[in-house]
């Protein structure tokens, strides 16, 4: 049996002159700015214009692009090699190359006898993974694929991805010489509070990834707390954010160690917004340490983790599935795709 396995993410503009279209792709996706396609399409076009010369600057500091496509094709060639035979793995982005319509194209020509649909995003967002299955869906019909897809909602608490986390704190704590106290700060992209009100799961989920982490990595209560960053816009925004941790970090004369605990991968969010502008906050404050863990990316026990995730989906019914096979939310979440 031949098996396509499709890996989700984000994406990310590959040269300078790639920035505005890509920002232009990710605020026209109706799951991040739920306007009519007219209006929608010139918010889309006013604020990627608006936006283009600032995170050119950012991209600037990765040498003019985001290094997140070959750092999924990494996570992908592991994951196909702890498959083994019969298995294989294509990459899909959201918002920038590859497209859901040209891997569409690339996994008709493989012929699979079936699909599974797996979200680099451990934590479910109808603004992330929901967004990207729902584009694969339109793709995979119009490149007339029809065999058994098996769809990945999420994996918070995924027992490699959490020992992987783990595993990746231990190490960077295990080399940081600071006679401060250590607090941990779980950090993930936020969204407006607004989305979280109307049941998406992301925040519950993310809380729930850092809890399960802090146990493993035998945090004490009172040392690790979860923050926010990557604000954009005029909304009030889920909290607290990562600004507000650092002051209180201040406030307390305690060091920091920022885990990203949304982030499968490397990218400007933890290369530029983490290790330049947060570490220069910090060191404004005079906060007497600040390190940051490195993503997981290939790390052996999260790449197992996912293979052995996508092997156990693939033997169940075709359809949308947690990695317990059931729900995992709490029922007040009604955006949880394993409501119905």
């Amino acid at each position: 049996m031949r098996t396509a396995v499709i890996l989700f993410n984000l994406g990310g503009p590959d040269k300078p002159e790639a920035v505005e279209p890509f920002l232009f792709n990710l605020f026209n996706d109706p799951a991040i700015i739920g306007l009519p396609t007219p209006f929608r399409w010139l918010l889309a076009k006013l604020i990627s214009k608006r936006r283009a010369p600032i995170a050119k600057e950012i991209y600037a500091n990765l040498g003019g692009g985001s290094p997140l496509l070959p750092l999924t094709q990494e996570q992908a060639d592991s994951l196909e090699n702890a498959l083994g035979e019969g298995w294989k793995a294509f990459i899909a982005m959201r918002y920038w190359h590859p497209f859901a319509d040209q891997t569409a194209h690339d996994v008709k020509k493989y012929a699979p006898d079936r699909i599974v649909l797996l979200p680099l995003y451990p934590q479910f967002s109808t603004t992330t993974s929901a967004s990207s299955i729902a584009n694969w869906r339109r793709a995979a019909k119009r490149a007339g694929i029809e065999v058994p897809v098996y769809t990945v909602c999420c994996y918070p608490t995924l027992m490699g991805w959490i020992a992987a986390q783990a595993d990746v704190i231990a190490k960077s704590m295990d080399g940081f010489n600071s006679d401060a106290p250590v607090r941990v700060l779980f950090s993930a992209h936020g969204l407006p509070k607004k989305i979280v009100a109307g049941g998406d799961p992301y925040q519950w989920q993310v809380e729930q990834t850092a809890h399960a982490v802090a146990v493993k990595a035998e945090l004490q209560p009172g040392t690790w707390k979860v923050c926010y960053q990557s604000r954009v816009g005029p909304l009030e925004w889920i909290g607290p954010s990562i600004d507000e941790a650092l002051q209180e970090a201040a406030r307390d004369k305690v060091a920091v160690v920022v885990v990203p605990i949304a982030f499968v991968s490397e990218h400007s969010e933890t290369l530029v917004e983490l290790d330049i502008e947060y570490r220069e906050k910090a060191d404004e404050l005079d906060i007497p340490g600040y390190v940051r863990v490195p993503a997981v990316g290939t790390h052996p026990e999260f790449i197992a983790g996912l293979a052995q995730l996508v092997k156990s989906v693939a033997n169940h019914q075709p359809g949308v599935q947690s990695w317990l096979g059931t729900r995992f939310c709490s029922e007040y979440l009604k955006k949880c795709p394993c409501a119905a």
